[in-house]
């Protein structure tokens, strides 16, 4: 309940005022069914406004220190994380994250459509950064279909370290479901796991036209909180890149057509 009163009355139309977002490629998203949306991850934003374009209910995986903070700011953001039905996960990896990912299961297995992130956390600079195998896990064991979906400009809206997003345009690109049937029964393999997570990451690369960087995110942060300048996080001398070495796509950020409006809502 909580969930449709945020998106239909108290934020949702805030929302569409301020980012009026555009849309391509909305006949991807099932109208019923599990199915996993994996996105890029560009600003704190995109949790809010992919649900926007959505007719469906998803269900997110957020950082676990969004359900313990102290305080009135604390307490509203855990009451509203827990409200829109965030599931919580400690992104220091072991036994936490697997219930999460259990979660997750537990999410399609409902028929249900779950948002995650394969980078794990947002790009430091707005570039796509290798993905984790978790959603790899997840297509896997689950046999949902896997739908990419690219933000468009949230990271201009929202810069890193800023809380207030500015008004502005932005957009959503969602490409063709991607089929994993065909390595059922091999979540357990690790170079199975990783194809499949390349697979995704190259679908993403492909529909944002994001340059690729194949470290993690988390590292690449770690890195330039040392000093180090976004050009040195990459991998030196290597030239342009694309995920499991395959051949780089000639794309460009999309831009909205001139009479592209606002995708209607549900």
């Amino acid at each position: 309940m909580f969930y449709w009163l945020m998106k239909r009355v108290l934020a949702g139309p805030l929302l569409r005022g301020m980012f009026r977002p555009w849309v391509r490629g909305m006949e991807n998203i099932p109208t019923e069914g599990a199915a996993i949306l994996a996105s890029n991850h560009l600003a704190v934003i995109d949790s809010f406004v992919l649900p926007l374009i959505l007719s469906r209910k998803i269900r997110f995986i957020g950082k676990a220190e969004y359900f313990t903070g102290t305080g009135i700011k604390g307490r509203l953001t855990s009451g509203f994380m827990r409200g829109v039905g965030t599931i919580p996960v400690d992104r220091g990896g072991g036994k936490a994250s697997e219930g999460a990912l259990r979660t997750g299961l537990a999410v399609l297995e409902a028929g249900d459509l779950f948002g995650i992130y394969p980078e794990g956390t947002r790009s430091p600079d707005g570039r796509l950064y290798r993905g984790k195998t978790g959603v790899a896990r997840l297509a896997l064991e689950s046999g949902a279909p896997v739908i990419p979906v690219a933000m468009i400009g949230t990271d201009v809206a929202q810069p890193i370290g800023t809380v207030m997003p500015k008004p502005m345009r932005i957009g959503i690109v969602v490409g063709a479901p991607l089929d994993f049937s065909r390595y059922k029964g091999m979540e357990n393999d690790r170079f199975i796991l990783r194809s499949v997570t390349d697979e995704i990451m190259y679908a993403l690369m492909s529909l944002s036209g994001q340059e690729y960087v194949d470290i993690y995110a988390a590292t690449a942060k770690a890195r330039i909180a040392a000093g180090h300048t976004p050009d040195e996080v990459a991998p030196v001398d290597v030239g342009p890149t694309a995920p499991g070495g395959r051949p780089v796509p000639s794309v460009q950020v999309p831009v909205p057509a001139e009479d592209e409006g606002e995708t209607p809502v549900g």
